[in-house]
């Protein structure tokens, strides 16, 4: 399966937006692409600020209907587990790995996580064992300002303990103009955590095309390459 699993450092760091910026920017070379996430928790509250909900942005970046983005839908902004259980229902974890495993295809994939790699999409079973599962590259998104040292740090520590590849940390959005904590925080954050630190610009507009430029400044490709033999032996050492 190719693609990337997106996750984050926490709520509202633009999992989402950093999505569909690399679902728009990909499909503009023409690469096929489909977008999946696999528990949309928060509806109740979305589309408060102007922006469409996550699976109608992800599904206007990918060309798909918004219904087959995001099988499990709850208006609650809660974890998934907490959502589904005051719904009434349960959400099985074996149904989550097999509904994202054949949502790809023979397209590239781009799954987004809820909340960060610890949050409960069912019992004992969290969006770090969805991405080993998938196996599939990891992508981290935090916010550049005040307190993301941290919280990055322990992100990828989390996701290093169960020997997930992360391709990099995304933060989001970066300023065209940093302040001094901001290029601090990304220069930490590649140095203490031996990883490679990208910037997504500001999205001005929910739009297809406005998605597409900004991703287009991410290297992508790189990230959706399989590692090299001895990058593949280093990431099992920091493991």
């Amino acid at each position: 399966m190719r693609g990337l699993l997106i996750t984050g450092t926490g709520t509202g760091v633009g999992k989402t937006t950093l999505g569909a910026a690399l679902l728009a920017a990909m499909a503009a070379t023409g690469e096929r692409v489909r977008a999946h996430k696999p528990v949309l928790t928060g509806l109740d509250e979305s589309g408060l600020d102007g922006w469409p909900p996550d699976h109608e942005l992800l599904a206007a970046a990918a060309g798909m209907h918004a219904g087959h983005v995001a099988p499990l839908r709850y208006g609650v902004a809660a974890s998934p587990q907490l959502a589904a259980a005051l719904a009434g229902e349960r959400i099985e974890p074996a149904r989550l790995v097999a509904a994202a495993r054949a949502a790809g295809g023979e397209q590239t994939l781009i799954v987004e996580g809820a909340g960060g790699l610890l949050t409960p999409l069912a019992d004992r079973f969290t969006v770090r064992e969805l991405a080993a599962a998938l196996a599939l590259p990891v992508l981290i998104a935090a916010r550049p300002g005040l307190g993301t040292i941290n919280h990055t740090l322990l992100t990828l520590e989390a996701a290093r303990a169960a020997s997930l590849d992360v391709r990099a940390v995304v933060l989001t959005p970066w300023p065209a103009r940093p302040s001094v904590l901001e290029r601090s925080n990304r220069e930490t954050i590649a140095r203490v955590g031996a990883v490679a630190v990208a910037g997504l610009g500001p999205v001005r507009a929910p739009e297809p095309r406005e998605l597409a430029r900004a991703g287009a400044r991410l290297p992508w490709r790189e990230w959706l390459a399989a590692p090299a033999a001895s990058e593949r032996s280093g990431l099992l050492r920091t493991a």
